[in-house]
């Protein structure tokens, strides 16, 4: 594939009052049909919904409570998709609207089937619109903000490229509105850089996002090869800039060691059920060996889980990583402290590792 995942931000979707900024919008769907023609495969990952619900409203201000940002989301959602759909369909490119909650990217199941149906999009040379499904989500299992979501299809496509198109030109070391010496960031190589610069969690009024979610999707991307930017949505010519590897906001070069996207999937997208805390030889056999966990390293187990479950292992209260279990919480009960051969009398058909390390990430 040679996907360009562009995200485009609620403040780039639409004013502080709700309003569609059908100038920006046209701008940006003129360098998709160009990026379109010229052979690529960008897809649109688009905040805005609840914006352009609200809008519609007259309501100047996101609310807090779920079944309101549910109910401005459904008055929204195909108000916000029938923009992207006329634009795009006038500059003779078709596109699909794709909808997705949490749950489709943290069971497995339902994550690789999203990246079947992107694939066939793709293939057809459709343009995916896509956004989450705020009407059914809830606050338990909501993205939070579309920049995880762009990180998550970014990976599962395997695309080139990620592009976080916001209302300012990038990381900035201070906020420029309070700190008229804020320097742009031009580029991030390690996000351990970034430790002394201050990353503000502010949003526009109308979104749920920040400069900070960016910076852990730059994160969750680099990882798995994809160059990332954060940029001005705003500006004409961001994204033919942006997509041809120019120099324009602040870039996160993808890094040579990549991450696989099990792995990935397992440290973002995955829920932890339950937590279990282990010794300090298995906590050094996971952090230095790349061993997997055993039964006998197992001190205390905590939540209800099942098997497939992801856990979180702590050692003295410091977390070490995430896996999947191999057991239930009430099995792991039963067989903690306990050596593989004392596991497989109790558990007769269980396997030898409580979390095997190909099903395990650091934390």
């Amino acid at each position: 594939m040679s996907a360009i995942v562009i995200k485009l931000g609620s403040s780039v979707v639409a004013s502080d009052d709700g309003t569609v900024r059908l100038g920006v919008l046209e701008q940006i769907c003129d360098e998709v049909a160009a990026l379109h023609a010229a052979g690529q495969e960008p897809i649109f990952v688009t905040s805005g919904a609840i914006a352009r619900g609200l809008g519609v409203m007259g309501v100047g201000e996101r609310p807090r409570a779920i079944d309101e940002l549910q109910a401005a989301s459904a008055i929204g959602q195909g108000k916000l998709y029938r923009v992207y759909d006329e634009l795009l369909q006038a500059r003779g490119v078709r596109s699909a609207q794709v909808l997705l909650t949490f749950f489709d990217m943290s069971a497995r199941t339902h994550y690789l089937n999203v990246r079947h149906t992107l694939a066939k999009l793709l293939e057809w040379r459709v343009v995916p619109v896509i956004n989450e499904n705020d009407t059914t989500t809830t606050d338990e299992i909501s993205f939070g903000d579309n920049d995880f979501l762009a990180a998550q299809v970014a990976i599962l496509t395997g695309a080139q490229r990620l592009l976080l198109l916001t209302n300012t030109d990038g990381l900035f070391t201070a906020d420029p509105r309070l700190d008229p010496a804020a320097r742009l960031v031009e580029q991030v190589q390690r996000i351990e850089e970034l430790e002394a610069v201050a990353i503000g969690e502010e949003t526009s009024a109308l979104g749920s996002g920040g400069m900070r979610s960016k910076v852990v999707a730059a994160e969750m991307a680099t990882a798995a090869g994809i160059a990332t930017v954060i940029a001005n949505g705003q500006r004409p010519g961001t994204i033919t800039t942006a997509a041809a590897g120019g120099r324009v906001g602040t870039s996160f070069p993808a890094r040579a060691e990549r991450v696989s996207s099990f792995k990935l999937w397992l440290k973002y997208a995955k829920p932890v059920r339950g937590r279990v805390q282990v010794d300090a030889g298995a906590a050094r056999a996971l952090r230095e060996g790349g061993r997997s966990l055993l039964a006998v390293g197992v001190l205390e187990v905590g939540g209800s889980f099942e098997a497939g479950d992801a856990i979180e292992v702590v050692s003295g209260g410091e977390p070490i990583g995430k896996g999947i279990s191999n057991y239930s919480a009430d099995e792991l009960r039963r067989v903690r402290g306990l050596k593989s051969a004392e596991v497989r009398e109790i558990l007769p058909l269980a396997s030898d590792e409580a979390v095997h390390r190909d099903y395990f990430v650091l934390a």
